[in-house]
């Protein structure tokens, strides 16, 4: 495993693996840090209950880097990482548990900082906050933003949409335009009012009946089946649900010109993002409409301000065009261009900072 170990973070260049265990509360944690040429690494911390302990070290190594081109494209000063805890979050969490992981992180010394994520809570990053400072989504009496997080992503995705719809449609209004969302969770919903208030049309699904019922009374939604929703007539697909929605048995149903929501990994392969280009569809990339949750947190580094981060998750307008101008510059889809975006960003600080490094503090995010 150690060999197969190295010869993964090789390919694709990662800079730390920090495996965490305290017997006393049973923590089994592991910390990936993919690259800091931006800054420190920020990541969540995800409780699962992986079946073995090489699907966990793989977990982390892939989401780490997911957050490396997630924190460049978002224009943040932060590289990518993330933290799988290995247990069931609904009964193995106790307090001790979540202090000898911030004890890990603290020793660390700011090369990684932690925030809630699947299977963990704003309480557990306020117990995590006892031992380091290294974290956010705490709550706000630790002067966090805290809260509910959905509507902030939620305001992302919108202003990430109306910047697709511009690009398919030729104007960024979506008042009168057909949306099908499917899943109306807390993120959607958000979203769904966003597109109400601005005169579009809502058709939508999930598998939570009063979730659906909700959209249907608040927004005039039109309800359809789970399986119907791809193959509605609409302007825009929003897959605000379940990931790799755009797969071989979704993408000939679709009639939608634009595809934007806030599902993770919407595309099931890349192949299927090289034929909805072919196809003249226009896709917002998910990990770059979707990042109004990590820009907030990460304003709590600065010290949090709501206003400050409204403003920062509004410019995903701006970069989901820059993704579409260097998509017809470079002649690839949109989904490939997003990548070229954060490499570019990347390479360039790191040629940037290579000539001015110097021995001190300035080398802590030396890659």
């Amino acid at each position: 495993m150690m060999m197969e170990l190295f010869k993964y973070l090789e390919e694709s260049d990662y800079e730390q693996v920090v495996f965490c265990h305290d017997k006393t509360s049973g923590l089994k944690a592991i910390i990936a840090i993919h690259d800091t040429t931006l800054g420190p690494a920020l990541g969540g911390a995800r409780m699962w209950t992986y079946e073995t302990e090489e699907e966990a070290v793989i977990d982390a190594l892939r989401l780490s880097k997911g957050m490396t081109y997630k924190n460049a494209a978002a224009g943040l000063n932060l590289g990518g990482g993330k933290t799988v805890i290995i247990g069931n979050p609904k009964t193995d969490k106790n307090e001790e548990m979540f202090r000898a992981f911030g004890r890990y992180i603290q020793g660390l010394n700011g090369r990684y900082i932690t925030a809630e994520d699947v299977g963990t809570t704003e309480e557990d990053m306020d117990i995590i906050h006892q031992e380091t400072d290294f974290v956010t989504g705490i709550s706000p009496t630790h002067s966090g933003s805290s809260g509910n997080p959905s509507p902030v992503t939620a305001y992302g995705v919108y202003r990430g949409m109306k910047a697709a719809a511009k690009e398919a449609f030729g104007s960024d209004s979506l008042e009168g335009k057909t949306v099908a969302v499917q899943g109306v969770g807390n993120v959607a919903f958000a979203l769904c009012r966003h597109l109400h208030e601005e005169g579009a049309k809502l058709i939508v699904t999930d598998i939570n009946e009063e979730a659906v019922r909700r959209a249907v009374e608040e927004f005039n939604a039109e309800a359809v089946g789970t399986n119907d929703i791809y193959g509605v007539e609409c302007d825009i697909y929003a897959p605000c649900a379940l990931g790799a929605t755009v797969n071989d048995e979704t993408i000939p149903q679709l009639k939608a010109k634009v595809i934007a929501g806030s599902a993770n990994n919407q595309l099931k392969t890349p192949e299927h993002g090289d034929r909805i280009h072919e196809m003249g569809i226009v896709y917002a990339p998910d990990y770059i409409i979707n990042a109004g949750g990590v820009i907030n947190v990460a304003d709590e580094l600065e010290g949090y301000n709501r206003e400050r981060a409204m403003k920062k998750v509004e410019k995903i307008y701006d970069t989901i065009a820059k993704v579409f101008e260097i998509s017809k510059r470079d002649g690839i889809p949109s989904y490939a261009a997003a990548d070229r975006l954060a490499e570019e960003r990347i390479a360039n600080m790191a040629r940037s900072r290579g000539q001015f490094l110097r021995n001190g503090k300035d080398t802590l995010h030396r890659r």
